[in-house]
């Protein structure tokens, strides 16, 4: 006899356990199914301990580089991996005994350990038990994307969650794949202390943003000892000893890069290989991510997706933004919708790279007049105080609205100041409303003004 819930949550990534909060609140009896760890990708292997690692990363960088602030350091700087290992981990157990601590005595739901598989539109297999609700939310997430690389079933590999088991220093290790997670591992690694090198397929990194921003990163990388090989036209991967040997040419000779360690680094996929949707008559787009409305609803009445399974966003922020559009609407009476949401994200190098809105091309392609305006980060006073004056700020206008289309801010605190020009967006306010704003002195944020006072027109 099956189980009858209110509502089922398959997955307890970022949406999933604020969605449960508030399902039971409303007084429904919520079930929710977790078949491996408890918070998702972001606490257990993406976000916290990335960034976790990021800041490991910083210290030893910085270490290295006390001379140049005037300050002395008597021996080596040597870098324990297994301590950095053990902090990371510190982090990561405390946010995931958090989440699940907060599920399992959560008034009002059943937490159930286990793989959740339709049955059909309105039931759910876990383990031996049968589970029925008139409301089902998937939520699911993603996981590393393994292309079809030719040897590469012959060698050994690292995601990055397999990663997160790594307690020792590669001697070197090449990256593939030039986007947002490969390039911090890059750059964390070889702030540890390992030879890097990232093969990517395409003539750029970060092949999204525009082609200034591409350069700059790529030059920030360089200058720390990262080798960077684009136009990877033909990428095999061979076990030659104990090393790995990516090859990353087509042409006779075939240039050949030897390592001790690969990263896959290619993108993510949907994790809805094995969920059932076929029962349930759930329709995927091509590459198997599940089909939404503007509020996240499926072709099936009573079924929505949220999160990273859905393919209307790739982040944690967004994955929490369908929670609030979904209970906004299931709840409140209030008609939110995916499309009012304006990108942003941003890339945790260091330093980073804080992005909203449209890119040069994505802006010139809409046929409005652009102004632009930019500005090096070695202009900014406090970039120069801390040392830091790689990057630069740039921001596009609607010349006849005077609305901010979209900014990128790649420099020392940019993925924070970024959210000043994002928020004026959301408000539809023209960016004279910042241009003429008094900023604290001595600020990066102080120059965004300065910037917008300098506007050129780019087509």
């Amino acid at each position: 006899m099956a189980n009858k819930f209110d509502a089922i949550i398959i997955g307890t990534g970022q949406a999933g356990p604020s969605l449960a909060q508030r399902m039971t609140g409303e007084g429904m009896k919520t079930a929710i199914i977790e078949r491996k760890l408890f918070g998702g990708t972001c606490v257990n292997v993406g976000c916290i301990p990335t960034k976790t690692l990021v800041a490991s990363a910083r210290s030893a960088y910085m270490a290295r580089r006390a001379a140049d602030f005037g300050v002395a350091i008597d021996g080596s700087i040597a870098v324990d991996m297994k301590k950095v290992k053990a902090r990371k981990d510190a982090i990561v157990r405390k946010s995931n005994e958090g989440v699940t601590n907060w599920l399992k005595n959560m008034e009002n739901l059943t937490v159930f350990e286990g793989h959740g598989c339709l049955e059909s539109a309105t039931s759910v297999r876990v383990n031996d038990e049968l589970l029925e609700a008139d409301k089902i939310i998937l939520n699911v997430g993603g996981r590393a994307f393994v292309p079809d690389i030719p040897g590469l079933d012959k060698v050994d590999y690292l995601t990055n969650s397999n990663m997160m088991d790594v307690d020792f220093l590669p001697e070197h290790l090449i990256v593939i794949g030039g986007s947002y997670i490969g390039l911090e591992f890059a750059q964390m690694y070889r702030r540890f202390g390992s030879r890097v090198t990232v093969v990517e397929m395409g003539d750029r990194l970060i092949a999204r943003d525009d082609e200034d921003v591409s350069a700059e990163v790529k030059g920030i990388l360089e200058a720390e000892g990262i080798d960077i090989r684009l136009n990877a036209s033909c990428i095999a991967a061979a076990k030659r000893g104990d090393q790995v040997v990516i090859t990353a040419d087509c042409e006779p000779g075939k240039e050949e890069i030897a390592g001790s360690h690969v990263l896959l680094a290619v993108g993510r996929r949907p994790n809805t290989d094995d969920l059932g949707l076929d029962k349930a008559g759930v329709k995927m787009d091509g590459r198997g991510f599940i089909v939404v409305d503007d509020q996240l609803a499926t072709n099936v009445p009573g079924i929505w997706a949220i999160g990273d399974v859905n393919g209307r966003g790739a982040f944690t922020h967004t994955s929490y933004n369908d929670y609030e559009i979904l209970v906004a609407n299931m709840f409140d009476d209030d008609k939110r919708r995916v499309s009012d949401r304006i990108t942003a994200y941003g890339l945790f190098i260091d330093p980073p790279l804080g992005r909203v809105g449209a890119t040069e091309q994505q802006a010139l392609e809409s046929g409005r007049k652009i102004l632009v305006g930019k500005m090096m980060m070695e202009r900014v006073g406090r970039a120069r105080e801390r040392g830091e004056t790689q990057g630069f700020m740039k921001i596009l206008i609607d010349a006849d609205t005077k609305r901010i289309l979209g900014a990128a801010i790649l420099g020392i605190g940019g993925d924070e100041i970024v959210h000043s020009l994002l928020d004026t967006m959301y408000a539809g306010a023209p960016y004279t409303v910042i241009q003429r704003a008094v900023h604290i002195h001595p600020t990066v944020t102080e120059l965004i003004p300065t910037m917008l006072g300098n506007l050129k027109p780019l087509n």
